[in-house]
């Protein structure tokens, strides 16, 4: 596939690095409005770049070596009014006079905003809050600036602008997101530490990282990724992080009131409405969400409902408090894996009809943030989690095999208990005349898990009881264990200025873990006929603790202020899961001597902007795996086809992840305004290249690492007249296999394969006028019949067959 345009665009970005640019000084002076006394240590932020001033005890200060032409200056200066002003800059300098205005009234907290593109993705500043992201490869996604479908959290749009994101469709609804990249499985999104207004939502953060709650699209301010250099803030994990930061109490307003009405193909429907607003020293807001939907293959119906509270008081001009309350459920029906037969036959069939899974979530949370000085801040955040999971259902390992009443189902539950507290300490610090900030933080983290597989009745409804095995039907195993685990953790990272061009950033995690595993395990054991021989049950108890340190380094070079190179390198760690430790499935083993991952992940960049038209992120980056964790086909004594799951060796994954969006109006018309035009096209492509390097299974060395298409693209063109909006894009991806052996086809059970290559087109459009905004849109435009996943397990095994052509129409309004 050919991208004129994108090829076009990256090529000027990276000449144009080379250009030069003219720069000046600016000095001036910061006075109070009324007795024009000078104000002293008032921030002075240069828009677009990392340089801030303070006054002096004169109220002067100077900014050296900034671009000539047009800035925006940003004062800050507590007491005071926040002042904006744009300014000309010559080349000979120039000095000028600020006047700031009392507060006659206390405002809330003044943020200023960093420079952000009017279109494209965004990125994270090098410091936001009490995070540092200097050096690392991040994205921001602001759903406001999408025209996409929302309403179905349809994560093939959502993150469309990230480059090499691999994405698993796996329901109408987007009830579960499953996004990994870089070789990691997407499965419930469990190589990311996941993690809502930044604290962990997922099942377990360490033992069973699986985040079945995902919040509504429509809820989300901006959705914040860091890849794998993340790891000495936020956990150990390959796959970096992935915040989902939730919409705010509106602060000039009383009530405000949101209200978003969907419908769509195959009896989907969505409702969601938000209330918001500030009352003095309290802030306040509140959504709830109900979904449901019968799906594009029967047997797939599901009903979903989401709330959600937040509450915020200031106590003072530097001290906030605030808590937070989510309640997620959904029962969904789930048709079932196919076979490569029965997908290649009709993928919309399902022999399926009496498999279920259940979910209820409650997340927890309470944080204080405290100023201590204008350098320096403290955030505290407490959360906790009450949840439960249940699957149940008939799933033998040949997929094909009909069903009927008389079969007892798997039954597999999940409860959760956990809680921790993290506390992050920031400084803004001057030394030797440098700048520099420090991070410090700490985190204690207490998970339990009490997981229980066993027999489920017969019938069909979702009737979530535990029966006894005797007189099944169908043979499987059954467990009873609990997963106690303890995490403690310290990090530090700081940030050397060492010159206005060149930052490096340093940091070190220590981590604790302490992971416990005690229950019985047994099988049903059966003689030729099909008859109960025995029962067995075996008792089980492992202890694991361990401790190690992760280190990392990042560097940072600018040599003007839109344009940055950047590089990183942070080790890694991933400890076994409980579903690691211990679960019956009958198409898997697992290996008992199974051992955690370590490796390191690395970038190298370029990124920035060209004037006004373009936006760019250029970046090559390694991953390397040791004692990678995956599964290979094998077979049992009867010869049907297996997975076993185990160490399966190192693998090195090296890759291009290239994004580039340009405003084709201001490449025609340089220098000028569009007006009520608007036309923007993009395209990210990532070229990744994955091989196991060493082996001890046969086979397995040189083999290409699973989840790791070579060729991955997406591209698309955003236009628009006035209060009307339109967008097209496609997705590309070449094939992948799902186990090390690289097998092509799966056998009876499927769980094993290739995924083939497959595109998509959507569409989607938007009309807005005061109050009132109406959205359409067309999933796989060209009803591609494709699959991106082959499940092991729940909502399989088997083949999962990816949605074909579905249209939604949403109205919403705003008070």
């Amino acid at each position: 596939m050919r991208l004129p345009v994108y090829s076009v665009t990256l090529v000027v970005c990276v000449i144009s690095t080379f250009s030069a640019i003219a720069q000046a000084s600016l000095q001036g002076r910061v006075r109070e409005a009324v007795t024009g006394q000078p104000v002293v240590g008032c921030e002075v932020y240069v828009k677009g770049s990392r340089q801030i001033a303070r006054t002096d005890s004169a109220g002067g200060f100077t900014i050296a070596r900034l671009p000539t032409g047009r800035q925006q200056l940003q004062f800050s200066s507590i007491g005071y009014e926040p002042l904006r002003s744009e300014v000309e800059v010559p080349v000979e300098g120039i000095i000028l006079d600020f006047t700031l205005t009392r507060r006659e009234r206390q405002l809330k907290e003044v943020v200023v905003e960093a420079p952000q593109s009017r279109f494209g993705p965004q990125r994270l500043r090098e410091v936001e809050g009490t995070a540092i992201f200097a050096a690392k490869k991040s994205d921001v996604i602001v759903p406001d600036n999408l025209v996409a479908n929302l309403a179905t959290n349809n994560a093939r749009q959502v993150y469309a602008r990230v480059a090499g994101l691999n994405i698993w469709e796996n329901d109408q609804g987007g009830l579960q997101l499953s996004i990994g990249g870089r070789g990691l499985d997407p499965n419930r999104t469990t190589n990311f530490n996941v993690r809502q207004n930044n604290y962990d939502i997922s099942a377990d953060a360490l033992g069973y990282p699986e985040s079945y709650y995902t919040p509504p699209i429509e809820a989300i301010k901006r959705i914040q990724l860091v890849r794998g250099a993340a790891s000495l803030q936020y956990g150990t994990q390959f796959g970096g992080l992935l915040n989902f930061e939730l919409r705010q109490p509106e602060p000039d307003k009383t009530v405000s009131i949101v209200s978003r009405q969907t419908v769509g193909s195959y009896g989907f429907f969505n409702s969601f409405n938000s209330v918001s607003g500030t009352v003095k020293k309290l802030s306040y807001y509140a959504f709830a969400q109900y979904k449901r939907g019968d799906g594009w293959r029967p047997n797939s119906h599901f009903d979903s409902k989401t709330a959600y509270a937040d509450v915020r008081y200031q106590f003072t001009e530097n001290l906030k408090i605030g808590a937070q309350f989510t309640h997620m459920d959904y029962l969904a029906q789930q048709p079932g894996g196919l076979s490569d037969a029965q997908f290649a036959q009709d993928a919309r069939q399902s022999n399926r009809e009496r498999n279920w899974f259940q979910v209820d979530w409650n997340l927890f949370n309470a944080s204080a943030d405290w100023k201590l000085t204008p350098q320096s801040n403290v955030n505290v955040t407490t959360f906790g989690l009450l949840a439960t999971r249940k699957s149940l259902g008939f799933r033998p390992n040949q997929v094909a095999l009909p069903d009927n009443e008389t079969y007892l189902r798997d039954l597999i539950t999940g409860d959760f208990r956990n809680y921790g507290v993290e506390a992050r300490y920031l400084n803004r610090y001057q030394l030797g005349g440098k700048n520099g900030v420090l991070l410090l933080g700490s985190r204690y983290y207490h998970g339990y898990n009490h997981s229980v597989q066993g027999f489920g009745p017969a019938g069909r409804d979702a009737d979530f009881r535990f029966v006894g095995p005797e007189g099944v039907t169908f043979s499987n195993g059954f467990s009873d264990f609990r997963f106690p685990n303890r995490n403690v953790a310290v990090f530090a990272e700081n940030i050397f200025y060492l010159s206005d061009k060149v930052s490096v950033t340093p940091g070190i995690r220590y981590e604790y873990i302490r992971t416990t595993s005690e229950g019985t395990y047994g099988n049903v054991i059966r003689d030729n006929a099909g008859n109960i021989d025995a029962i067995t049950q075996i008792g089980e108890q492992r202890v694991s603790p361990r401790g190690f340190v992760l280190g990392g380094i990042g560097v940072s070079y600018k040599p003007v202020e839109t344009r940055e190179l950047y590089g990183n390198i942070s080790q890694n760690y991933r400890s076994i899961t409980f579903s690691d430790m211990r679960i019956a499935n009958p198409s898997a083993v697992i290996d008992p001597n199974l051992q955690d991952e370590r490796g390191f992940s690395a970038d190298l960049g370029l990124r920035g902007e060209q004037g006004q038209w373009l936006t760019y992120d250029v970046s090559g980056f390694a991953l390397q795996y040791g004692n990678r964790i995956g599964e290979v086909q094998t077979y049992d004594a009867a010869d049907r086809v297996l997975r076993r799951r185990g160490n399966i060796g190192r693998a090195l994954i090296l890759g291009v992840e290239s994004y580039a969006e340009a405003d084709l109006l201001r490449v025609a018309h340089p220098g000028s305004e569009p007006g009520r035009w608007s036309l923007a096209t993009f395209g990210n492509v990532a070229l990744i290249r994955g091989r196991y390097t060493r082996s001890e299974i046969a086979g397995v060395k040189g083999n290409q690492v699973e989840f790791v298409p070579a060729v991955n693209l997406k591209a698309g063109t955003r236009a628009g007249y006035g209060p009307f909006k339109g967008s097209v894009q496609v997705t590309y991806l070449s094939k992948q296999y799902t186990d090390a052996t690289n097998a092509e086809e799966g056998g009876v059970s499927a769980v094993v394969g290739r995924i083939p290559a497959y595109s998509v087109l959507d569409a989607s459009v938007s009309w807005e006028r005061r109050w009132l905004k109406l959205e359409g849109s067309v999933n796989n435009l060209g009803n591609a019949i494709y699959f991106t996943r082959r499940a092991t397990g729940y909502p399989g095994p088997g083949i999962l067959p990816s949605d074909g052509r579905s249209f939604f129409l949403t109205v919403a309004a705003k008070w």
